[in-house]
């Protein structure tokens, strides 16, 4: 049962009125609002609904998606609490990469032929939103070797959806990456000497400290730290600096040339709309409130 109590107050006579959460009537209702909003709930391209496995495997998708990093997404629900959320939905993701053809013949026809090239099959997600988790439901997804987040939901009044991350789990299929993250920083430090590496370093360990769940996603272009969404990416050192984007809204913050820009509407690698640029380990600190913001974003 989620902890969080909601109170609808009243300036006019100071009083507050406590907002009752609810569960779905339906699980529908809760699927439904998912799946119109998916985007800017989950961070998800919504891709198709209820979508059948074939007559052998006999099952349905609940919701299929893409997310931010090119990683194929498996979204499961259930109006309450139930026990076989988890497995019922590591069957379909062990049937997606079965078939990655079939998904990103998907992915061709909703998003186009570049979506589809940078399916990013070593990083596949199962996501699972319920009314609640057991003990064992969060003890159980430590125990696969996929990444797998466990939200709970709450709609409180008739206008307001909680999403609750009760647990997130980064896949095991991460050697590679952490061998080309090794590579990459020798490489780093033979062209650039180490100053450049302990920077990029420092940012990796600021941004892997900011809370408990946060996941890291490796693309050739840039890397993804991300809650259910992301809300930073460091792209590879330049020469003589690093950039990191945020998801942090540019009007809410206090432009400093050379040190932060709004590059909504212009083209960049990964995703958020402030440009963050760090030279120096100090730079670094200053960086950290706003790490933090888009941290308590996504």
């Amino acid at each position: 049962m989620s902890g969080l109590t909601l109170f609808r107050t009243k300036m006019s006579n100071e009083s507050v009125i406590e907002v009752i959460p609810r569960l779905a009537e339906f699980e529908a209702e809760v699927q439904d609002l998912v799946e119109a909003h998916m985007e800017t709930m989950l961070g998800v391209r919504f891709l198709a609904s209820e979508y059948g496995t074939g007559s052998l495997h006999g099952g349905r998708i609940d919701s299929l998606g893409l997310d931010e990093n090119g990683s194929p997404v498996i979204v499961e629900y259930k109006r309450g609490t139930d026990a076989g959320v988890i497995n019922q939905g590591l069957f379909y993701l062990a049937w997606l990469m079965d078939h990655r053809a079939e998904f990103e013949h998907l992915v061709r026809q909703r998003l186009g032929v570049t979506a589809a090239s940078q399916v990013l099959w070593s990083g596949p997600r199962l996501i699972c939103i319920a009314g609640d988790f057991t003990r064992y439901d969060v003890h159980a997804v430590h125990e696969h070797r996929r990444s797998i987040d466990l939200v709970r939901y709450r709609f409180f009044g008739g206008e307001l959806l909680g999403l609750e991350t009760v647990a997130s789990v980064s896949g095991r299929i991460q050697g590679a990456s952490r061998a080309r993250r090794r590579a990459v920083a020798r490489a780093v430090h033979d062209v650039q000497g180490a100053s450049m590496t302990e920077l990029a370093s420092a940012v990796d360990e600021a941004l892997l400290a900011l809370g408990d769940g946060v996941k890291c996603v490796e693309r050739k272009t840039y890397r993804a730290y991300q809650r259910l969404r992301n809300f930073a990416c460091l792209c590879p050192p330049q020469r003589s600096k690093l950039l990191v984007y945020l998801k942090v809204d540019p009007e809410d913050v206090d432009l400093v040339p050379g040190f932060t820009r709004d590059v909504s509407g212009l083209g960049h690698h990964g995703t958020g709309d402030l440009e963050v640029q760090l030279r120096t380990p100090r730079d670094v600190l200053r960086a950290q409130d706003l790490f933090q913001a888009s941290y308590a974003s996504a």
